[in-house]
Order: structure tokens, then C-alpha cells, then sequence
């Protein structure tokens, strides 16, 4: 991984308000001496980046709705605060109900989800828990998902489900709370 790279894209920048980061803050209480949303800006190449990838995915035909459980999930898997309290928001803005916002996280023992939604929250799940030697996504998990979703709507998922994960490891190493910047 080049880290010359990566410090020129996070390195801090004067922005104004049209250049303005759209990446969420982050996760748990802030540590001294770490950096804070308002130290980390992306050059503005990054958050243009990024506005291309949710354009790209939310063009790919998935519902709205499956993307935000997607996002949810993820974010629960791997603790960030930040994310689980925006996929909650967000999700609520498309219609979802309480109940079934509330048991995304048993949605195995559940009977509140279609089966596109399972095959989208079982690719989730094992798309993210890929340590500790887990197996990832099987070849019955993507035969699954691919009984339900095109390619190009199994891409947006992919998609989806890795920059959320991205995001949620950016919040986690700089622990803001949820609801304490956005």
C-alpha cells in the first residue's frame, strides 16, 4: 500500500464551502491527540470520488431501502456508531418500520424480511466477516444473491456493502460518537 498516497489524499486542506467533505464522522469517545473530522479532509478529488460510487450504485436498480439494511448490517457487524445511527435515519426516510429496523440484527430468526433481502444481508455479513479466518462469501452465498439481483445490481450491493466498510473503519480510528458531527 503506498502511504505517500493515501497521507496526500487525507492530508488536511483549506476547504470552502462548496468543497465541503461529505465523508461521515465517527465512532466512540474521542482519544486525545487523535485526529477529528475537522483535522481529516479529503482533497477534493476524494469526496468527488466518492460521490461517484453512490451515484454508480444507486443507478444499478436496487432499492433504496435494501441498500440502507445493507448498510445497517454492516455497520452493526463492525461496531461504528456513526453509521448505524445514519442507516437507521436514512432507512426511516425510505419507510422502513421500526420493527423490522430493530431486528436487522436477528434477521435470521425473523420473519420481516423477503428472501432478496436475506440473500442481500447474508452477502453483507459474510463480505465483512472475512477475519479470523472466516470463509467470506461462499459460492452458495453468491449463487443465492445472483438467484435474485442482475449483475449490475449485485455489483451495487458489492459495492455498497465495501464502502461501507470503508467508512466504518475511518469512524472507528478517529472515535467520534454518533450524532456528535452529522
Amino acid at each position: 500500500m503506498d502511504t505517500t498516497l493515501i497521507a496526500t489524499i487525507l492530508a488536511p486542506t483549506t476547504l470552502n464551502a462548496s468543497s465541503e467533505s461529505t465523508v461521515p464522522s465517527s465512532c466512540h469517545a474521542r482519544i486525545p491527540g487523535r485526529p477529528s473530522t475537522s483535522t481529516i479532509r479529503p482533497r477534493a478529488a476524494a469526496p468527488a470520488a466518492v460521490g461517484q460510487l453512490f451515484k454508480v450504485i444507486h443507478a444499478a436498480g436496487v432499492d433504496p431501502l435494501l441498500l440502507e439494511l445493507v448498510h445497517l448490517r454492516a455497520s452493526q457487524i463492525n461496531g461504528c456508531s456513526p453509521c448505524v445511527h445514519a442507516g437507521v435515519t436514512a432507512a426511516k426516510k425510505h419507510g422502513e418500520t421500526e420493527e423490522r429496523l430493530h431486528n436487522v440484527v436477528t434477521w435470521r430468526e425473523t420473519p420481516f424480511y423477503t428472501e432478496a433481502e436475506r440473500t442481500a444481508l447474508a452477502l453483507t455479513e459474510a463480505a465483512t466477516r472475512i477475519q479470523d479466518g472466516e470463509p467470506g462469501v461462499t459460492d452458495e452465498i453468491w449463487e443465492a444473491a445472483a438467484a435474485h439481483f442482475d449483475e449490475t445490481q449485485l455489483s451495487a450491493i458489492t459495492l455498497e456493502i465495501a464502502l461501507t466498510n470503508f467508512f466504518n473503519r475511518i469512524n472507528r480510528t478517529i472515535r467520534e460518537q454518533a450524532g456528535k458531527t452529522w
